[in-house]
């Protein structure tokens, strides 16, 4: 990855590739997740603790092989469980189901079930050798006859095998091999010599992508995008270029939205139903409510609740503002830290200026208020209910309900007074020649 970061800390959706596979095991039924480090271990343990709470930790601190790495948590197989699953943390796009049915398997009696694939080039993968609906041994691409050769289902990597015999099994695994290592896929030879049922199992090729670089961490985002997308638009969702659209791991979106192109969604997203997420916009930590409209152009940011059918437009941000129902904040708008009543009207080009260079300060808006365009409220500060601010004021003190505010320099004409102007500019002009 050439990185400072724990391969399987980089992230797929907003989410480390590992904590994705944790979830997917939990979907699946598991119940306890050990998880062997190597580096840097301590990032790799707070990464996942903040998705389960039902992890121990291991270190494998020799690279003796994949055998070598599970048997790194002897402790917790030494607890005893019905099944154990062995996963990776660099293969993030497994499905639950996939793993219930290598599950089946072990229930309907196989001791061993390893999850392969069919590929359309297979060359590097080890082939799958099976006879009569029993798995006989993984051969690897190097050690395979020209006629296994033409095998092209391959091992993905994952496994599952009985907890009652786990242990027994993997310490029974050598390391007669040019490297000298202990392999997990040893386990079949094993299995076999003990006369234990076999068995291999398909998964589609993209369940067992290994995110080994940054193209194919790319590869990985793009499948796992084209999945939720597809979830989401069976769920009621109407995407105009689903493509373009991105979503995060945690993005909640309702029925009968329409996104349209080239919109972002960052974490902590939830949208009600009849909402409009209208093209190029970007959308994080926010909650939007029924039939509400927003964009092009715009961004919401954390903290902005959105009531029902609100309008925020184009090349508005709004941060850490609740916004009531029926409201609009239509045109070239920065609204931050700041509560707007409902069925108000922010005029385009109105700003809260809520920072002073050291705090944020809070702006209060009433219900049916009118805020006139190129306006700027200056917070601390509240304008009432029913209140009407004139176009290019600036609002330095709250205003009661009712009440119209104006705060802006007085107009003066000088009639002539512009061809004064332009002979002046034309000299200087001429001058500087």
């Amino acid at each position: 990855m050439r990185s400072q970061m724990p391969k399987v800390l980089h992230p797929i959706a907003g989410l480390p590739m590992v904590c994705h596979v944790i979830r997917t095991a939990a979907l699946a039924g598991g119940d306890a997740f050990a998880v062997v480090t190597g580096n840097r271990s301590q990032e790799v343990q707070a990464a996942v603790e903040a998705v389960s709470d039902k992890v121990s930790f291991y270190e494998q601190r020799e690279r003796l092989g994949t055998a070598h790495a599970v048997l790194a948590a002897r402790e917790a197989l030494e607890r005893g469980y019905d099944d154990v699953l062995v996963l990776f943390g660099d293969t993030p796009l497994t499905r639950p189901e996939t793993l219930k049915r290598m599950r089946r398997g072990l229930e309907l009696g196989a001791e061993v079930a390893v999850l392969g694939f069919h590929a359309d080039d297979p060359t590097g993968y080890g082939r799958l050798i099976e006879k009569d609906g029993e798995l006989m041994a993984i051969r690897e691409h190097r050690e395979a006859s020209d006629e296994e050769l033409r095998i092209n289902f391959c091992n993905g990597g994952i496994m599952a095998f009985s907890g009652r015999n786990a242990l027994d099994m993997l310490n029974a695994i050598g390391n007669n091999n040019s490297k000298g290592e202990y392999y997990l896929t040893d386990l079949v030879e094993v299995a076999r010599e003990r006369k234990l049922k076999v068995v291999a199992m398909e998964a589609e090729e993209d369940e067992i992508l290994g995110v080994n670089n940054r193209a194919e961490l790319a590869r990985a985002e793009s499948i796992w995008q084209s999945r939720r997308r597809g979830e989401l638009m069976a769920e009621g969702v109407s995407m105009r270029a689903p493509a373009t659209v991105f979503l995060h791991q945690d993005t909640v979106i309702g029925a009968d939205c329409v996104i349209e192109p080239n919109v972002v969604f960052g974490p902590d997203v939830v949208i009600g139903e009849g909402v409009t997420i209208r093209a190029f916009s970007h959308l994080e930590g926010c909650r939007i409510e029924t039939g509400a409209i927003v964009g092009p152009f715009a961004r919401i940011r954390p903290g902005t609740e959105l009531g029902e059918n609100v309008h925020v437009g184009n090349f508005c941000e709004l941060k850490n503002a609740k916004v009531g129902n029926g409201a609009k904040v239509n045109h070239l708008s920065y609204i931050g830290d700041a509560t707007i009543g409902a069925s108000s009207n922010i005029g385009a080009g109105t700003i809260t200026c809520n920072y002073d260079g050291v705090g944020k300060y809070l702006t209060e808006i009433g219900a049916n208020a009118f805020v006139g365009s190129n306006s700027s409220l200056v917070a601390p500060v509240r304008i009432g209910d029913g209140a009407y601010i004139a176009s290019g004021s600036v609002i330095t003190d709250s205003v009661p309900d009712g009440s119209m505010a104006v705060a802006r320099g007085r107009q003066a004409n000088k009639d002539g007074y512009a061809k004064v102007i332009r002979d002046r500019a034309k000299a200087r002009k001429e001058q500087a020649k």
